[in-house]
């Protein structure tokens, strides 16, 4: 052999046979330098510093800072609701052409009837209901000739008297199915109201004059729970019903109009 070749086989790195490795475990990084860990070693390392670079780590990490931040939402938003209200309640503080109902938000006849009151409501084109209220209080649209579309949402369960009394505009009401009564001429003098569906919902009570005067009115469905109404709740809507029943006799309107809803019964 030349001297070259020796020198050659000198230098050449020793490659290590899969075959003799002790533990049969071929997937160990090795790198220049470096021991490989025995098993104490290897056993500190769980549940160590290094946990906070694994997967499971970051995974539990994003869990939490998204539980978090959903929590941290809500009660902005709850906080949020309550703030708006009691801004509403003390300033009266409303976007131009809008109304905001709240929770505490019953009006007098004599806030309702004043002449700064009523500028004011001709220019309402909507209405707002912030969250978690269970009723539309007194007057509160009392007189937004301007509004045409008004949709309550579930969880109410009373309209108040004369809530949306002389809104002439007013063609179209969605009613929930929680809603349970209606107050004295709460839609009286809706001028231009043809249609009102309460068949969905879990009415007991109109409240007298509930309807009066609403001279367009010709169909309203009434659920099987409507037992107890006030005097004249359909007093003057002659279009409702036909022209030989008086309008004021509250049992014979609603007998009628469930016949027309039931015709086979």
């Amino acid at each position: 052999m030349s001297k070259r070749t020796s020198e050659l086989h000198s230098n050449a790195l020793e490659v290590p046979d899969p075959n003799d490795l002790a533990d049969g475990c071929d997937d160990t990084e090795l790198y220049e330098g470096s021991k490989e860990p025995d098993s104490k070693e290897s056993a500190a390392v769980v549940g160590g510093d290094d946990f906070m670079h694994t997967d499971d780590f970051r995974r539990l990490f994003v869990g939490f800072v998204m539980v978090d931040t959903l929590v941290a939402m809500r009660w902005l938003d709850r906080k949020w609701h309550k703030v708006v209200e009691k801004k509403l309640t003390e300033f009266e503080d409303e976007p131009f052409g809008e109304i905001i109902v709240h929770g505490g938000n019953d009006i007098s006849g004599e806030e309702a009837w004043a002449t700064a009151r009523k500028d004011r409501m001709k220019q309402v084109t909507k209405v707002v209901f912030l969250l978690n209220i269970t009723k539309v209080g007194e007057y509160v649209c009392y007189n937004a000739s301007l509004l045409v579309v008004v949709d309550i949402p579930e969880g109410i369960t009373i309209i108040g008297d004369r809530s949306f009394a002389d809104c002439s505009s007013l063609k179209n009401i969605t009613f929930p199915k929680s809603l349970t009564s209606i107050g004295t001429a709460s839609f009286s003098s809706c001028s231009s109201l043809e249609r009102v569906d309460l068949l969905h919902t879990k009415v007991k009570k109109l409240g007298g004059a509930a309807f009066a005067q609403c001279s367009i009115l010709r169909t309203m469905k009434v659920p099987d729970s409507l037992q107890e109404y006030g005097n004249n709740v359909f007093w003057s809507c002659s279009k409702l019903v036909p022209s030989d029943m008086k309008t004021y006799n509250n049992e014979a309107v609603v007998a009628y109009l469930r016949s027309i809803q039931h015709p086979s019964e």
